[in-house]
């Protein structure tokens, strides 16, 4: 099992197939992930890789997250998230994770913070019939009816769906197809919809419902000591010719 990616979504386009077909896509932006500390079973109970996301500014930042930072010998990081990995898939520290961590066709679940869309009444939220529109009805079309509930217990039950804020919740969307991969600046095209707002901060793993493809470098997709951005490792036979491929598409966006 490997582990994630954050990313940062860019918002959405669309691009076209071999076919001519259209294909909305989201652009999704991978911003100086590194490999923060390692959890292992003999300390910690556990195998996980926490990873940092964007360099941020040190005068942002309080003095225990100085402290771990420091610890790790990289820059302050806007964002850290933990991913539990197999045994055979941890990372060392200082470890840099760049688009290649996927393959174009890979599938692969998004998980971020849903759009606030603030109170909303139960017809929208919840998707909610309503009461009718006739009939004695009156002031109380959108109602969302009895809660269900007399003497015995007495209280309304815990969750029982009513009107309430609507959006700003976890949401994972799972089984998104990677288009695209435009190496050059970290960018990843999915096809759809992501969870979250524009700029919104997200986590990308492979599909817990799908294989991982034997051509997606394990343990991960990592990038050389060089400056460059263009020098990755390369960890299988068929990832040169997924690279090249997405080399010439680089210009299309």
């Amino acid at each position: 099992m490997r582990c994630g990616v954050i990313a940062r979504k860019l918002g959405m386009s669309r691009i076209f197939n071999d076919k001519g077909e259209h294909v909305p896509v989201t652009i999704l932006r991978i911003e100086d992930v590194e490999v923060l500390s390692t959890r292992s079973m003999e300390k910690d109970g556990y195998i996980a890789v926490q990873l940092g996301f964007n360099n941020k500014k040190l005068k942002n930042i309080n003095k225990p997250l100085k402290g771990h930072f420091a610890k790790a010998k990289t820059e302050p990081k806007e964002k850290i998230i933990e991913f539990r990995v197999s045994e055979d898939a941890l990372l060392k520290i200082g470890d840099k994770i760049c688009a290649n961590h996927f393959i174009p066709g890979q599938k692969i679940d998004v998980t971020g913070i849903s759009q606030g869309k603030g109170f909303a009444g139960s017809m929208k939220r919840h998707n909610f019939g309503g009461m009718q529109a006739t009939h004695g009805v009156s002031v109380s079309h959108r109602a969302h009816g009895s809660t269900g509930n007399s003497q015995d217990p007495g209280r309304t039950w815990k969750g029982k769906k009513m009107a309430g804020q609507y959006g700003n919740v976890r949401v994972t969307t799972q089984n998104l197809k990677v288009v695209k991969l435009l190496e050059d600046e970290d960018l990843i095209l999915v096809e759809g919809s992501v969870p979250g707002s524009k700029n919104g901060i997200v986590t990308l793993s492979d599909a817990v419902k799908h294989d991982l493809p034997k051509e997606a470098p394990f343990p991960a997709g990592l990038r050389t000591s060089d400056a460059s951005n263009d020098k990755t490792i390369p960890v299988s036979e068929n990832t040169s010719g997924n690279l090249s491929e997405n080399e010439g598409a680089s210009g299309e966006n």
